[in-house]
């Protein structure tokens, strides 16, 4: 017999409950973002101020778009996720099996914050968003338990500017 296989590391992940799709709409900024991706830790020094808006499709899906600059150009990066088998996780499905992307909303308070989970295959990231560009010290501490949570570590976490020529125009173009 085969053993069964290793449990999906977002699994373990609970989502928020009690949370109303519609109370994650608007704007949100990207605070900080922990992950073991290669590229965001080669770049980290590039990275730009970045904004999300959220949009729930018929009632239950999330149309999330993102902008950001890359290479001084600016980005609008379209994604649309899907409702998974549980409230508060939700899928992005990519051309063939192994683009799909699992997002749990691990925690809220849809005024403030938000703590997203992410995972590509076996590999899991978290992010960290405010409505504002600046969230509060127990915000962050949360962020950082959370990272630690799933076996990340401050070594792979980093922290988005809240600076600069770029975050100016995401604030007054992206309301």
């Amino acid at each position: 017999r085969r053993p069964p296989p290793p449990r999906s590391p977002l699994e373990k992940v609970a989502a928020q409950e009690g949370l109303s799709l519609h109370q994650l709409s608007g704007k949100w900024f990207l605070v900080a973002m922990a992950s073991h991706c290669s590229y965001l830790a080669e770049h980290s020094h590039e990275l730009e101020a970045t904004t999300v808006t959220m949009t729930v499709l018929d009632g239950q899906s999330l149309a999330i778009n993102i902008f950001r600059k890359l290479d001084r150009i600016c980005w609008e990066i379209r994604q649309h996720y899907l409702p998974a088998q549980a409230p508060g996780r939700f899928l992005l499905k990519g051309e063939g099996d192994c683009s799909k992307v699992d997002m749990v909303v691990g925690e809220a308070d849809p005024s403030s914050f938000i703590i997203l989970y992410y995972q590509k295959d076996r590999s899991i990231s978290v992010k960290l968003y405010g409505r504002t560009s600046v969230v509060s010290d127990a915000v962050v501490d949360k962020f950082e338990q959370r990272v630690r949570a799933v076996g990340l570590s401050e070594d792979v976490t980093y922290y988005f500017p809240t600076y600069g020529e770029w975050h100016t125009v995401l604030r007054e173009t992206h309301v």
